[in-house]
């Protein structure tokens, strides 16, 4: 489908021109969103007839987002989900729920502001863009983890991708050298040294046999 864009998309084009996009682009996003008018005679005529306006309402759409953009840019939030000890999630974190934690602290966008080009699927600080203008991006950080008490933690830059990063290294815990020592000199008690007297006895009748 050819639209006649209505303010500037990124990597699609400026205010005014003429452009090729999916259908669907078109259908559930540029058209109910005001971006952009079906490419045709009439809606030609209208767009210049009606380019000042326009340009009026878009720079009057950028000063909102970048007063948006001025509360919101660096701004981090804790995503608490369920993982495992190696930081894998049990699920993810993607686009729709990104728009919801960011609803819940009064910022309203939509999924296609959202740079996301893979679900989140690990714990830790994440980068995110947000697109709030054709003109206006911002970066906020997901911090995602286990609990809040993790969140804090990966703020102070540990990271929590194992067991002993999370539950900290037991200095009790048994090692090998606790069990046998090589260079200690043991005694064989009386009993002990009787049988491997006897053995060796045993081992020396037998090879005097084969001699």
């Amino acid at each position: 489908m050819e639209v006649i864009l209505l303010e500037r998309i990124a990597k699609l084009g400026q205010m005014g021109e003429t452009v090729k996009v999916r259908d669907g682009y078109a259908r559930n996003y540029l058209l109910p969103t005001g971006r952009a008018l079906r490419a045709n005679a009439a809606n030609k005529a209208r767009f210049e007839a009606e380019r000042a306006v326009l340009e009026a309402r878009n720079l009057e759409r950028r000063n909102e987002a970048q007063k948006i953009a001025d509360t919101l840019d660096g701004k981090s939030f804790i995503v608490v989900r369920s993982a495992g000890e190696t930081g894998q999630l049990y699920g993810s974190v993607a686009t729709r729920d990104i728009v919801e934690i960011l609803g819940e602290e009064g910022y309203k966008i939509s999924r296609n502001q959202v740079v996301l080009n893979h679900p989140i699927k690990t714990v830790g600080l994440h980068k995110v863009e947000v697109q709030l203008h054709a003109e206006v991006y911002v970066t906020v950080e997901l911090n995602v983890a286990r609990t809040a008490e993790e969140a804090e933690r990966q703020l102070k830059g540990e990271d929590l991708t194992s067991a002993d990063a999370i539950y900290g290294v037991d200095e009790d815990a048994l090692r090998p050298e606790d069990f046998f020592n090589p260079d200690a000199d043991y005694d064989l008690d009386e009993d002990e040294g009787e049988e491997a007297e006897a053995s060796g006895e045993e081992e020396g009748e037998e090879e005097d046999k084969n001699a």
